[in-house]
């Protein structure tokens, strides 16, 4: 399972459901892409290398972009973005999804539910 960057934040912020959704699928991987995301959001280094102790604790596998998954995202990215608003980001990380057949958890459904043959668990934030 990939887990989508939105799921990751939550988690940051506190949300119990996250929490729970990310301990019970660990072993779990994401995109470089949302590391990267993660990384530029944090407020300071000390954020972040708390992030990254985190990440090792899970032993979390980070899916780097190769070149079938930069080719796949340019595709999706030339077929949806002016019909769903694609962007870089998502592409890529759908793109990682489907090049390695594994399963995306997102609460941004509407992001990636018009790309072919992906496959979807939602996530749905409890709020408390």
């Amino acid at each position: 399972m990939i887990i989508d960057t939105d799921v990751l934040v939550w988690h940051l912020r506190g949300n119990e459901t996250a929490r729970d959704i990310i301990h019970n699928n660990i072993p779990f991987s994401i995109s470089v892409v949302t590391y990267i995301e993660l990384i530029q959001g944090m407020k300071d280094k000390k954020e972040m290398n708390r992030f990254i102790k985190q990440l090792s604790k899970w032993d979390i596998d980070i899916v780097q972009i190769s070149n079938d998954i930069s080719t796949r995202a340019m595709i999706y990215v030339e077929q949806y973005h002016h019909s769903n608003s694609m962007e870089l980001a998502d592409a890529l990380i759908a793109a990682t999804c489907t090049n390695n057949s594994e399963v995306l958890l997102t609460a941004n459904y509407k992001h990636y539910k018009f790309v072919p043959n992906i496959q979807i668990k939602r996530f749905i934030p409890q709020l408390g």
